[in-house]
């Protein structure tokens, strides 16, 4: 140990430390200034630990305390400025939404003081610069608010403007929609008091919970011969090490299988126990006293396995000789067919304009910078309580409670503060976990990932191999598409055959295609399993058919815009599963970018003709996705009356889309007749002891469902309180009354699942239409794409939020940059960190992002919104590849588009 005396937020602090520990350590665990977050976890990649030392930005997971002077100066987040007391970064922050989950927001408002303690007049290079050398990520903004937040915080403290110029504030009886009206968590993320899963585990946990450390495999695919614990459960501080011996129940997650499903859904463990199925399997639990002491006994476990061949890809998973991975289910364990119209064969041959082609999209990765992390524990009523990150609490409580082995009623879960999820936490990961510690050993339990943990072993997109086809009449009208595609699910089924059904849905998706068959499959690997990720199979689907287009165009002669106008959805027109599209949208928004088409056309040629090695190009798609989870979805809400205002409560959980923000405006809109005050509406959520299943935060549906429901029971209060002359009771006047004063409200989509033999149906009540517009340039000496600018036409119906609208079209918009050009986990070895998967930095994202909204009404949202968060990442990487062959001539049709891909095509012209 050695002794410190350091100045934190300008008080002086005398310190015993631990020579090797951490400096974002001691501040977290021993100062508890937890608004210093922990992300990469001592790689320096994320900068959500970001401090000023001295008056640098440091990574503070970087640095041990030997290496920290005495008297060193050290600001964190506490020190920037508290809620009644902002600093002008965070004002700014929050009038420009750049705080949407808010965990690297402490780690980049730090580094932004730093800036402009040093340059205050920076120009937006220069914040962009400075952000990139600092290492700070963001995985949920796209950037631009950001850089927006800075520019504004620094006119603030030049004098040039004032707050007022900056901050919309709602006038009393205002509507609320359209506006641009802070979330209620932003003041807290800003400051850094918005409490994540590991801040709850030092400020709320006892101290006698325990500490979990998993072992976990380094192979593939192996049967497991026997797990010695005798070891590791000697160790110091050690209260137990768990095997699939000690779990209560059946010890398998319950995947929710389709009833054509060839498997039953329950082959994943809780604790592996007769085989490993992919890297990262969790096969033993260690708990003790410190984490150190957990980690340190798993490596003492002896797990003796019987390595099997691994298949970590769907053709080598379907070779003739590949085993069954889970004994009695054939990896090809679920399988599809879609027929509309007539039969396409005779149809093909007789076409003029016919293309085929093969294409891929890969293994994204999530990468949210917080870490999986949970607890558990048992309450005094018996029942289990698990807080996780989970995006579907009450769905997440059927899949694990039998393997847990409790009763559904005893298990409760509660969603943390979630620092980005992106869909992986629509699959229950650590639930089980915690459940069965907690209920095995009777003590709270805590569960945190490193970041190498989160990225090995949770779900990633599914990849989707598809061939393609597409057949037009001489008009360049679409007649006719034949479709094959291959989901690489992973080893675990749980909603393989559900995303392998997207397929139907949006391979060709806005387009009027009269005439369509095809067939899809789900195929079980042993690499990483799959899970939802925004988008969920629109990503996969919509490359094939966008890419394709423009294949098409180039064989008609026709401009790849022109050629999408002429077969958008028009009144009269099909969507591929033979419904009719909710509104016609595409034509206005194509009406809308064709002349920023045309000139960004012009520009890309007249830089081509200076020659040169950087070549310029163009590309447009489509986006398009559905708000629900196919057929008769429902999500349900409640509103009471209180002394105060109202009370409303839903199960919407939060991954930083802004499900504060869509509560509270929805309530309030309905509740307007009140005269209610927004600081008078109070918001409880995701919480299964006190919140109804509103359904899971995601597919885009909770804008939708949980928006309709909350404004159901909002209405039903309102009629309870409502006097026969117009007016309404006051909460004293309900009770005088004995009147309840608690309402529930329940919305259910007027919709069909689609037929898994043909493909049709009405999985959705309300879609999301976007048409994008990427331009980019290409080193052709070394291959890389940069994308200069994107410009989206959006029409995700009335805008409920601005701010929130915009944040959820910038982030998709990133991530689709991510997907086209670096983002991959393939490798086991090389794919384990932040930046080892290719995650987009500030640099790697434009700062010139033009969004057009559009706002076309949904019938069947009360107040004519759809969702937000997938309609961006749906295609924006079809647009970008589709630049890419414009600039060079090489088409890109299995991602990412790494350099070496650009280079071997530009070999090959």
């Amino acid at each position: 140990m050695i002794k410190k005396t350091l100045l934190i937020n300008g008080v002086k602090k005398h310190l015993t430390v631990d020579h090797e520990e951490s400096l974002a350590s001691v501040l977290r665990n021993q100062l508890l200034l937890t608004g210093t977050k922990v992300g990469c976890g001592g790689e320096g990649e994320c900068g959500a630990c970001t401090v000023i030392w001295d008056g640098m930005p440091v990574r503070s997971c970087l640095y041990t305390m030997e290496r920290i002077p005495d008297n060193a100066q050290i600001i964190t987040i506490e020190g920037v400025g508290t809620k009644d007391n902002l600093h002008p970064l965070q004002l700014a922050w929050m009038v420009h939404g750049s705080a949407q989950c808010g965990f690297c927001t402490p780690g980049f408002i730090v580094s932004a003081k730093a800036l402009l303690d040093q340059n205050p007049n920076p120009t937006r290079e220069d914040v962009r610069d400075w952000f990139q050398k600092n290492r700070n990520l963001c995985r949920c903004t796209g950037y631009k608010p950001l850089v927006d937040a800075v520019m504004d915080a620094a006119r603030l403290m030049r004098g040039e403007i004032q707050k007022e110029n900056l901050w919309f504030k709602l006038k009393d009886g205002d509507s609320i929609l359209g506006s641009k009206v802070i979330r209620p968590s932003a003041a807290a993320k800003v400051t850094g008091t918005w409490d994540f899963g590991a801040d709850l585990e030092i400020k709320e946990l006892p101290k006698n919970t325990l500490h979990i450390k998993l072992v976990q495999a380094t192979v593939s695919h192996a049967n497991i011969l026997s797990i010695d614990t005798s070891e590791a459960e000697k160790m110091p501080g050690v209260f137990k090490v768990l095997t699939y011996k000690d779990v209560p129940g059946t010890n398998r997650i319950n995947g929710l299988a389709f009833p054509q499903n060839k498997g039953d859904g329950k082959e994943r463990p809780i604790l592996n126990d007769k085989k490993v199925f992919q890297f990262g399997d969790a096969v033993a639990m260690v708990l003790a006293d410190t984490p150190y002491q957990a980690e340190r006994a798993a490596a003492k476990v002896k797990v003796e396995l019987e390595e099997l061949p691994a298949y970590l890809s769907a053709p080598a998973a379907m070779a003739a000789d590949a085993i069954e991975i889970h004994p009695g289910t054939p990896n090809v364990y679920f399988e599809t067919q879609i027929a509309k119209g007539n039969d396409t064969a005779p149809l093909m041959k007789s076409l003029p304009h016919v293309v085929e082609d093969d294409f891929y999209v890969g293994r994204q990765p999530h990468l949210p910078l917080e870490p999986d992390v949970g607890f558990a524990y048992l309450d005094e009523k018996g029942n289990l309580m698990v807080h996780s990150k989970s995006v579907a609490i009450h769905c997440h409580a059927l899949m694990v409670a039998e393997g847990i082995g409790i009763p559904l009623e005893k298990l409760f879960i509660v969603q943390n503060n979630a620092g980005g999820t992106f869909g992986y936490k629509f699959s229950p990961t650590m639930e089980g976990l915690l459940g069965v510690a907690a209920l095995v050993t009777k003590r709270p339990v805590y569960l945190e990932f490193n970041m190498f943990q989160q990225i090995t072993y949770t779900g990633k997109r599914s990849p989707f191999f598809i061939n393609l086809k597409l057949g037009a009449n001489k008009d360049g009208k679409l007649v006719a598409m034949e479709s094959d595609w291959t989901v690489d699910h992973g080893p675990y089924m749980e909603f393989g055959d559900l995303l392998t059904m997207r397929g139907h849905q949006f391979i060709g998706a806005g387009y009027n295609i009269p005439n369509i068959r095809g067939e899809g499959r789900t195929v079980a690997t042993n690499h990483a399993w799959g899970s939802a990720f925004r988008g969920y199979g629109s990503p996969q689907s919509l490359f094939s058919s966008e890419v394709l287009m423009d294949e098409l165009a180039e064989k008609i002669g026709m401009d790849p815009l022109e050629l999408r106008y002429i077969n958008v959805y028009r009144e009269g027109d099909t969507t591929p599963t033979g419904c009719k599209p909710d509104v016609i949208a595409f034509p206005q928004a194509i009406d809308k970018i064709r002349p920023l088409y045309q000139e960004a056309k012009k520009n890309a040629a007249a830089k081509n003709a200076r020659s040169g090695d950087i070549k310029y190009g163009v590309g447009v798609s489509l986006l398009e996705y559905g708000c629900g989870l196919d057929g008769a979805d429902s999500s349900e809400a409640w509103a009471e009356i209180t002394p105060e205002g109202v009370t409303v409560g839903n199960s919407w959980e939060d991954h930083g889309q802004g499900a504060d923000m869509g509560t509270l405006s929805f309530a309030y809109e309905t509740l307007r007749p009140l005269g209610i005050k927004l600081e008078q509406i109070k918001l409880v959520m995701n919480d299964m002891r006190y919140t109804p299943d509103s359904g899971a935060a995601g597919g885009s549906r909770s804008n939708v469902f949980t928006g309709n429901a909350t404004t159901v029971a909002c209405r039903n209060l309102l009629d309870a309180l409502r006097k026969p002359d117009g007016t309404f009771r006051t909460y004293n006047e309900m009770i005088n009354k004995k009147l309840p004063v608690k309402y529930a409200g329940k919305w259910t989509a007027p919709c069909t699942a689609c037929d898994v033999a043909t493909g049709q149906g009405n999985p959705f009540p309300i879609y999301m239409y976007g048409v994008l517009l990427a331009e980019v340039e290409v080193d052709t000496t070394t291959g890389k794409t940069k994308v200069d600018k994107l410009t989206m036409v959006s029409d995700c119906g009335t805008i409920i939020n601005k701010l929130v609208l915009e944040g959820q079209l910038y982030g998709g918009l990133a991530q689709g940059i991510g997907l086209a050009l670096s983002e991959d986990f393939e490798d086991l070895k090389k794919h384990t960190t932040l930046i080892g998967c290719g995650i987009p930095e500030i640099k790697d994202v434009p700062d010139n992002i033009v969004l057009i909204h559009q706002e076309t009404p949904r019938p069947l949202s009360y107040y004519g919104a759809a969702g937000a968060g997938e309609m961006p990442l749906s295609a924006p990487h079809a647009a970008i590849v589709n630049a890419i062959y414009n600039a060079t001539g090489v088409r890109i049709t299995k991602l990412p588009a790494y350099p070496e891909k650009v280079l071997e095509g530009l070999k090959n012209l």
